[in-house]
């Protein structure tokens, strides 16, 4: 009888350790989030650049820091032109137009041309101002995709994820905020996700960092998910 408990208090303990590795897996986190659908629906703005001037900078964008201007782009997605970054500096940003909404999607197929500190690319998400706003940005260098937050001109990080991101070749990154929910994309793939509370709505933009020569392409700011 002894031997017969002593064997069902194995299963049962054996059993208590699946249940609770099955809790702590790193998946667990996304499968248990369901895809993130916007209760916000707006018509969708685009930007492939191909009609504003080379040289100039796109209509209706402000330039918080950094050198960005059209230019000419061997390869770019919607040819010919694309946006580029092209100066060094602390955290170059761009803010694309004036439009405000709380739940959005920023995507944009970005190269990362060159970079001996960073290769970065970056889509802004809940711009309140130059200093203030959330950050989903992908290095080449790095091989990640990282959710910060940029408050009051003090960058934080809130979460990252490991993905091979190309130098030299365009690939598309997508960043979402739904209520307290953030999400970074390369491709289709969900890269990484976190919640955080700091920013309800603002506007959308493009970042690089550093020495970071990067150009942007096709970009996107909508809804997400499906209505």
């Amino acid at each position: 009888m002894s031997e017969e408990r002593g064997a069902q208090a194995l299963v049962a303990g054996l059993l208590a350790g699946i249940v609770a590795l099955a809790a702590c897996s790193p998946s667990s986190e996304f499968a248990s989030s369901g895809p993130a659908v916007s209760s916000e629906r707006f018509v969708p703005s685009t930007w492939n650049f191909d009609r504003d001037a080379v040289g100039s900078l796109p209509s209706g964008a402000t330039i918080f820091t950094g050198t960005w201007t059209v230019r000419i782009e061997s390869g770019a997605p919607s040819s010919p032109n694309a946006l580029c970054q092209t100066a060094s500096a602390e955290f170059p940003a761009v803010q694309l137009s004036s439009d405000v909404h709380a739940d959005m999607a920023v995507s944009a197929q970005f190269k990362p041309i060159s970079g001996r500190t960073d290769q970065a690319a970056g889509v802004l998400l809940r711009i309140q101002d130059s200093r203030n706003y959330y950050i989903v940005r992908a290095n080449a260098l790095e091989g990640n995709v990282v959710i910060f937050k940029y408050v009051n001109g003090q960058r934080s990080e809130i979460k990252s994820g490991s993905i091979n991101v190309a130098s030299g070749a365009w690939q598309l990154l997508r960043g979402e905020a739904v209520g307290t929910t953030l999400r970074g994309f390369v491709g289709d793939k969900l890269v990484v996700e976190s919640k955080d509370a700091t920013f309800r709505e603002g506007r959308a933009g493009l970042w690089t960092k550093a020495d970071s020569v990067t150009c942007f392409d096709d970009v996107m700011l909508g809804p997400v998910g499906s209505p």
